[in-house]
């Protein structure tokens, strides 16, 4: 591909390797070549045979990295879970609610590609998708043009409620072995895609649905090829209820004890340690320890617990307990910038003051902190080497002035709605708010079709009363 010079850009985020930190510059130039980035900074002498793109009226930022994500089967929930809950269950979704809203095989290459898509249009360049395994997966991932983590959900045990207040497992010890099997040979044919911007993650689903013999074994086959290993764990009250019902320790001290915390290691939500005030627990503060000195990383993901009216305790002391902290889409709309403000808003009503977290360290976790959960440092910067990941806000849209500070005009105000290009590994994928790699007009009409049939089944899905979806999540409104 031939060099590519963005000229005289507004403002770049810039990395500054002698601070190890992002920092602003202005009236500066971004170049790339080879699908890496050669040059960044002022003062760029420009060669003859270069590509230029007057970048005067743009903030350009590295691409964001999303390390947490289900889009095979999230899209279809919208409208659906927004708003509901086990009250018995202390508003947990997980049980009741979400095995109900579930999209058949036809729907899972839609769902996938509008998630793609959204997450795109909102400057995410490199995404951890925690999908169970489907056909078109890898396809679907290689031509959306993001650099994709392909990272197979799988367990050994299904958790259902007959009653709304009991969590009962339904166990089959064998299954878990061989998905893990199967997942390690996904994995490597997205590793052998001659894309090159595809690799793998070990993710056993659930600490209550996994054994200790699993989630070892999986711990194991990661440290083994190179891989990351994440696993969702302090996810619920729930969750953390059954772990010391059946160990007599938190979850997090439970993982600690399996000996797969580390720096490889990445707890998905970490929201429900044994200081948070719902779970009432003997230690204090003994999770949050353990998960900063083993250099675990923990995926924030606020907005689909704010929804049931949870929230981690608080951001800005996880970060300053020396824990990393990665930012992850884990429900619809799959929107980054919008996941940040939600960080930073939550963070600061649960912390009770403004200054528990900065909207810089936001970003950080939203970029750094992604890479240095995935182990890599060619991605989240803008730096020579890296790559070339990134996209272009237009400072003129209206939402995003006045600009003294434009980050918090992005995260606070404009959201992706000022985003206007996006590349990944060099190539463009977005252009004036448009993504060029996906239909995503096709992809979410499919998801509503299939939407319509899901809706269907939810009373042979429901095993606490056989409601239909009307009666498990009401309309708005009544519809006359």
């Amino acid at each position: 591909m031939p060099r590519q010079h963005f000229k005289a850009a507004d403002w770049i985020v810039i990395w500054d390797a002698e601070a190890g930190r992002h920092a602003y510059t202005k009236g500066a130039d971004l170049v790339i070549e080879d699908r890496e980035i050669v040059y960044v900074g002022r003062d760029y002498v420009s060669r003859g045979d270069e590509v230029v793109t007057d970048a005067t009226g743009y903030m350009i930022a590295p691409g964001f990295v999303d390390i947490h994500s289900h889009l095979s089967h999230e899209p279809i929930n919208k409208g659906y879970t927004d708003e509901t809950g086990s009250p018995a269950l202390y508003n947990s979704n997980l049980y009741e609610y979400m095995p109900t809203m579930a999209g058949d095989a036809e729907s899972l290459p839609a769902q996938t590609s509008m998630a793609a898509a959204e997450l795109l249009a909102s400057g995410v360049t490199t995404i951890v998708d925690m999908s169970r395994r489907h056909d078109t997966w890898i396809d679907v991932m290689a031509e959306s043009g993001l650099r994709a983590c392909i990272a197979p959900l799988f367990r050994e045990a299904n958790w259902f409620t007959r009653n709304g207040h009991v969590v009962e497992y339904d166990w089959n010890r064998d299954h878990g072995f061989a998905e893990m099997e199967a997942s390690l040979e996904i994995i490597a044919a997205a590793e052998a895609h001659p894309s090159g911007r595809l690799f793998g993650m070990m993710t056993p689903a659930q600490i209550d649905t996994c054994s200790a013999e699993l989630i070892q074994a999986t711990y194991a086959a990661a440290q083994e090829r190179g891989l990351i290993w994440q696993i969702h764990a302090a996810q619920s009250v729930p969750e953390f209820q059954e772990i010391t019902r059946r160990h007599g320790v938190s979850p997090i001290r439970w993982l600690h004890d399996l000996g797969v915390l580390g720096p490889t290691t990445i707890i998905g939500h970490g929201i429900f340690l044994d200081d948070h005030p719902s779970t009432l627990w003997g230690s204090r503060d003994e999770d949050l320890a353990l998960l900063a000195e083993t250099g675990t990383t923990v995926a924030h993901c606020p907005t689909v617990f704010w929804r049931r009216g949870m929230a981690l305790q608080d951001f800005g002391r996880y970060r300053r307990a020396g824990v990393n902290m990665g930012i992850g889409t884990d429900t619809y709309p799959h929107n980054m910038v919008e996941e940040m403000r939600h960080v930073g808003m939550l963070a600061r009503l649960t912390g009770g003051r403004p200054h528990t977290v900065s909207t810089g360290e936001v970003f950080d976790a939203a970029t750094m902190g992604g890479a240095r959960a995935l182990g890599r440092q060619d991605i989240g910067r803008l730096a020579p080497g890296c790559k070339a990941d990134f996209f272009m806000v237009d400072m003129q849209h209206p939402l995003m002035n006045p600009a003294r500070d434009p980050l918090r005009s992005l995260v606070y105000a404009a959201a992706d709605r000022a985003i206007a290009h996006v590349w990944v590994d060099g190539q463009q994928v977005v252009r004036d708010g448009e993504v060029l790699t996906i239909d995503f007009a096709a992809a979410a009409a499919a998801v509503n079709e299939a939407q319509q049939r899901a809706e269907q089944e939810v009373p042979n899905r429901d095993l606490v009363a056989g409601r239909s979806a009307l009666e498990m999540s009401p309309l708005s409104f009544d519809c006359l």
